[in-house]
């Protein structure tokens, strides 16, 4: 990934997908010391943080992250899960982020050079391609080391780069379970 100090770079991180390719990987982020690099190597206008989380619960799993997160530069986005019946008669909950990502990238594209997406989601295809189309550089940060990969193919393939999440973990990772 070509990162320039000039770079305008705002960091996109579906939290849901993230999670679940570093759990993958049996690693959790060092968000700090991931921003602080970033902070050093370009100009880095927001870092957003997206989850849904689940009102109502007595302690959330991922409120502490949240409010972390909100205390030390990200910008949060958050929005309540919805609780649904699915066809088999299971209760399930959803919480998808996807329209708060594209619409947040779309907007602050025109101040940007260079994007980072924390994701793998192939429905992030057309998002990542209209962005391009922008003038901003897209990569996508997620991980085929896995099994099964988290990253789909044609995200992939759209992004101008892919950095493998196994990769960063190395410099900004630790072991599942720890602090801040």
């Amino acid at each position: 990934m070509s990162l320039y100090p000039t770079d305008r770079l705002a960091l996109f991180i579906d939290g849901a997908n993230l999670y679940s390719a570093a759990k993958a990987l049996n690693a959790d982020l060092d968000f700090r010391k991931m921003v602080d690099a970033f902070r050093d190597k370009a100009i880095l206008v927001r870092a957003y943080y997206y989850t849904a989380v689940t009102e109502g619960e007595e302690f959330s799993p991922v409120r502490p992250l949240v409010d972390w997160l909100g205390y030390n530069g990200f910008t949060v986005v958050t929005k309540p899960t919805k609780r649904f019946t699915d066809a088999q008669g299971h209760s399930r909950t959803k919480g998808n982020m996807d329209i708060e990502i594209a619409v947040d990238m779309l907007e602050l594209a025109p101040h940007l050079d260079h994007v980072l997406l924390f994701s793998g989601d192939g429905d992030f295809r057309r998002l990542v391609q209209a962005v391009q189309a922008k003038g901003v550089r897209v990569t996508v940060v997620s991980t085929v080391k896995s099994q099964p990969p988290m990253i789909a193919d044609e995200l992939r393939r759209q992004a101008d780069d892919f950095i493998d999440l196994a990769d960063l973990l190395q410099d900004y990772g630790r072991p599942r379970g720890g602090g801040q």
